[in-house]
């Protein structure tokens, strides 16, 4: 466990009589407002940020393991993830796993697995508060020394009771600090231990992208820091492990803005600077709903089973939120020198699929074809296209060759797959209505023409394949597309590729000759 030290001056400031006289002598004067957001005093903004940067910058992602690496989720860590590595700072994986009723390994795998594959490799972790119980319950225990807390005896049934009468009082249905007061506590009840919130002003959170924003004490009540089974809840322990971790910056989803004011008490009850805070708005669907399942794929497994490339994921993801001029596509590289936390915008960003797909056929488009190698592979297993050893070998310079082909038309590495397929495959499947406009008996002679003019053909190249086609079409005298279509059928079995002359090269002399014999003989049966 390592203490970093307190002067890491906090961003959110505790309106104290003294700082409302300089603001008032200053002109500057926040409208106070549980949930308005003002403009942020750039001076006392300016204190407290060249206060804290005076020290090595320190950052966490702390997703909770109750499901899958979701896109949010990955955002929140690309902007941890760039901002550190701008800064020279340290980038910490945390994972808060004491949600034990909804916490699994196999999500812990999962989150790690996503962040290596997006490449977002962190300096320290994966650290899981479930090894740390101990801390905290050092933590708890010196609040209570210190007057900071006090035991609750109060039952559930006792709490839903004063929850309901608060309600119908038309008062907030908080806590009432009963046991707060209590002289004589009860015997043989576990109870909960609460943390003493004060009663009267305003918790101000001076956050980098939201500005400040104000809630007032009043509305907040003694929350419980320790279960009556002894577990500690998440706003507490978020704290200690903060403190411990010496963490500087918090940059994480707006849905947490409310559990700010809770964590600076606690900050300040330890006699602690909070970090810089930093709340990145949300993620919205097409329908401007919260991004969910029904809006497509929302976790990154999903997307690298979809065939998106993880650079093309994380250049879409950078751009929800924060952008640079009119500048779309970015190096990792480019996107760690341009990056800034004042850059990031308020509004809440609209996930689009169809933006991002864009996205992923330009990074296949601009990849070395012999880089696509390795990335497609899976897929052709996966569509048992090839075996699982293919890649020892395969030609590695003819499998470019044919991925170069298909760059330009690939959106996903699913379509670049499905595609190689016609270069690669044995033999392939001819769509139906395809079949019926072009194998037929009017194909029939060109057909046979190519097949014999590739059956003679002395150099088997794209240009020696042209050359025999230029002399067909003067042989029927037609355009070339007569000829080239049927062809493009019986060889990929649709109607759409790459260059006539380049596939026949790629597909191979034995390979072409097999496929046009079989669309001769379809041709041939359907002349009846």
């Amino acid at each position: 466990m390592f203490i970093r030290s307190s002067a890491f001056a906090a961003s959110v400031l505790i309106i104290t009589t003294d700082i409302i006289n300089y603001l008032k002598k200053n002109t500057l004067k926040p409208t106070i407002n549980n949930d308005k957001i003002n403009k942020r005093p750039q001076n006392i903004y300016k204190i407290c940020k060249e206060d804290r940067l005076t020290h090595q910058i320190r950052v966490r992602f702390a997703p909770s393991p109750t499901g899958y690496l979701h896109i949010g989720g990955a955002r929140t860590a690309l902007f941890n993830y760039l901002f550190t590595r701008k800064k020279g700072g340290v980038f910490i994986l945390r994972i808060e796993d004491t949600d034990r009723t909804r916490s699994t390994d196999e999500y812990i795998e999962a989150i790690i697995d996503g962040m290596k594959w997006l490449g977002l490799r962190w300096d320290e972790g994966p650290y899981r508060q479930t090894d740390r119980a101990d801390v905290y319950n050092s933590y708890v225990q010196r609040m209570l020394e210190d007057g900071k807390a006090y035991y609750c005896y109060c039952s559930p049934d006792e709490l839903e009771e004063k929850r309901k009468r608060a309600i119908a009082n038309g008062k907030p249905p908080k806590y009432d600090g009963t046991c707060r007061r209590l002289k004589e506590p009860p015997a043989y009840i576990k109870p909960t231990v609460r943390f003493k919130m004060p009663a009267t002003g305003e918790t101000v959170v001076d956050d980098v992208v939201k500005g400040m924003v104000h809630f007032d004490n009043s509305t907040l009540d003694d929350f419980i820091i320790l279960r009556s089974d002894g577990t500690p809840t998440y706003n507490f322990v978020v704290v200690a492990d903060d403190i411990d971790m010496g963490i500087t910056h918090i940059i994480r989803g707006d849905d947490h803005l409310n559990n700010t004011p809770k964590q600076i008490q606690i900050y300040e009850a330890f006699g602690k600077k909070p970090p810089i805070f930093a709340h990145l708005s949300m993620i919205l669907g097409s329908d401007k709903s919260r991004l969910s399942k029904r809006h497509g794929a929302t976790s990154v497994q999903a997307y690298r089973d979809m065939g998106y490339l993880p650079e093309a994921l994380l250049n879409y993801l950078v751009r929800l939120g924060w952008s640079y001029g009119d500048q779309e596509v970015f190096s990792m590289d480019e996107l760690i020198d341009k990056f800034s936390l004042e850059s990031v915008g308020r509004a809440s960003a609209v996930f689009n699929p169809e933006k991002l797909l864009w996205m992923n056929g330009e990074y296949i488009k601009s990849a070395r074809a012999e880089d696509l190698i390795d990335k497609v592979l899976p897929f052709l297993v996966s569509g048992g296209v090839v075996s699982a050893d293919y890649r020892q070998s395969v030609d590695s310079v003819w499998l470019s060759r044919a991925i170069t082909t298909l760059q330009e038309r690939s959106r996903t590495l699913v379509e670049l797959a499905r595609s190689l397929g016609y270069y690669i495959a044995g033999d392939v499947e001819i769509d139906e209505k395809a079949c019926k406009k072009f194998i037929n008996p009017a194909t029939l002679d060109y057909l046979v023409a190519v097949r014999d003019g590739l059956s003679a053909l002395e150099v088997f190249t794209a240009s020696g394949v042209e050359a025999l086609f230029m002399s067909l079409l003067e042989k029927f005298g037609v355009q070339l597309g007569k000829v080239a279509q049927p062809v493009r059928v019986a060889l990929t079995g649709n109607t759409v590729s790459p260059g006539i002359f380049e596939v026949i090269e790629l597909i191979g002399r034995d390979k072409c000759l097999s496929r046009i014999g079989r669309a001769i003989g379809i041709a041939s049966l359907s002349a009846g």
